[in-house]
């Protein structure tokens, strides 16, 4: 079962996704310049809003290259008690040759290559081994340091206890029951085993109409300077645009009771009662999320206007070639909301609606009656919104 999440939600000025200029993000389609903001800077603000609708902190992943300043500050004594408050030596160099057997390389600041997508339990289970084989790890340390110092060819040795910690890393990596991992997948560049594959997809969101970037020219004043000095103390310019967006994305739940449960052959009560927060946490969170680029200085915190969802037995329609000639003038958001219904029933009616198991409408400002949006398809409010789809996945 799958279930499409449509939105269309106007900002005004504003600067939520920057390119490498720190200008807002953009796309040509349909030959008309649009407005963008790319679908990690999307899953990145429906992440941080998890904890908000219905998940518990270790049914959540973190995003890291320090786990090894983590793990370590677990294992130093008094840490945080009045006694020191950075890992001490010993205890970082447990935790490298930790992570280094477990096929992890690290920089010269203790970082890992890249970001890791881990469960919030994985700094407990490093932690954990590493307090469990403290005194081997320490001897392997030593005999990695003198082997690099006589240059003499460690490559036996090195497999032996990446063999030995194999599977720490699979219990450290492990990303069964945590959700983010479970929705938005994971790659690991040196070990494909622990890849896992989203279950949700993500559009680039882009404006229904053509934009044009605009920049504001500010000036700051030192609040302490002689009154008889002119001038300002500081001038530049920040770039912004103004513009409707169309959202989509989805979520495959069979993929997603893969990811949280693995082979299991019977997820239990309790597993089932994951599964469905999850699908609401997903739900709730994409409907509110709003990347915070710039936010403090132009506050666009606004919501969907009009919203539109579809539970299917499989397959996906992206309604994007809705907007493939750009939305003209004014009433902006009134005509969008028509031409993207009109393109969905386009698509039902060529492709046929059989896979269809729901359809949920909503909007702020448009009439529904009128645009033709049969009343059972149709919601009032938020919770009717979302029940509708809840409803059909928990039948």
């Amino acid at each position: 079962m799958i279930i499409e999440l449509h939105l269309l939600q106007s900002f005004p000025a504003s600067n939520l996704n920057r390119d490498d200029l720190g200008q807002p993000k953009s796309v040509t389609f349909g030959g008309a310049l649009r407005g963008r903001v790319s679908s990690q800077s999307l899953k990145k603000a429906a992440r941080s809003l998890f904890p908000e609708v219905g998940l518990a902190e270790g049914e959540t992943a973190w995003r890291t290259k320090r786990l090894l300043l983590k793990a370590a500050r677990e294992l130093t004594p008094g840490i945080g008690e009045g006694g020191a408050q950075e890992p001490g030596d010993e205890e970082r160099t447990i935790v490298r040759e930790a992570l280094r057997q477990m096929g992890f390389e690290l920089d010269a600041n203790d970082l890992t290559q890249y970001l890791l997508f881990v469960g919030t339990r994985a700094v407990d289970d490093l932690a954990t081994f590493c307090r469990d084989n403290r005194t081997k790890l320490l001897a392997d340390a030593e005999a990695r340091e003198k082997e690099k110092k006589a240059k003499k060819d460690k490559g036996t040795a090195k497999k032996k206890a990446t063999d030995d910690a194999k599977k720490v890393a699979e219990r450290i990596l492990d990303a069964r029951r945590a959700v983010d991992i479970a929705l938005f997948g994971r790659m690991v560049t040196d070990n494909k085993d622990f890849n896992v594959d989203a279950a949700s997809q993500v559009a680039h969101a882009i404006s229904t109409h053509s934009v044009a970037n605009e920049f504001d020219f500010y000036t700051a004043v030192d609040d302490l300077k002689p009154e008889g000095e002119a001038g300002a103390d500081m001038i530049g310019t920040v770039d912004f645009n103004a513009a409707c967006y169309y959202r989509y994305a989805n979520l495959d739940l069979g993929q997603l009771r893969r990811n949280l449960f693995g082979k299991q052959a019977k997820p239990d009560e309790d597993d089932e009662d994951l599964l469905r927060r999850a699908t609401s946490a997903w739900l709730n969170a994409f409907i509110r999320a709003v990347p915070s680029g710039k936010q403090n200085s132009m506050a666009a915190l606004t919501m969907p206007d009009t919203l539109l969802a579809v539970v299917r037995d499989s397959g996906s329609w992206n309604l994007a070639n809705a907007f493939l000639d750009p939305v003209p003038g004014q009433g902006v958001m009134g005509e969008s909301t028509k031409r993207m219904w009109q393109h969905f029933q386009q698509l039902r009616g060529f492709y046929g609606d059989e896979e269809l198991r729901a359809v949920a409408v909503a909007s702020l400002s448009s009439d529904l009656g009128q645009m033709g949006v049969p009343e059972d398809e149709r919601a009032g409010s938020l919770p009717e919104f979302t029940g509708k789809v809840l409803g059909e996945v928990r039948d």
